[in-house]
């Protein structure tokens, strides 16, 4: 199937069913989401912001949430 028969096929969706549909896809691409998240920061793609921010939160550049 095509990403053009994919919008085709969900543009004709009902209105429940495309409520339906966005909340499985919302869930669906939070997940990706996350385990790209979790393979960067085990690969170490995120050392380098993380050091560059704990420098920041040392030189008084942060802010209490």
């Amino acid at each position: 199937m095509s990403l053009q028969d994919l919008e085709n096929t969900i543009a004709k969706l009902p209105p429940d069913e495309l409520a339906k549909f966005r909340a499985w896809f919302l869930d669906f691409d939070a997940a990706q989401f996350d385990k790209r998240i979790e393979t960067d920061a085990r690969d170490g793609r995120l050392d380098a912001l993380a050091d560059s921010a704990l420098r920041d939160h040392a030189a008084g550049k942060s802010t209490p949430l």
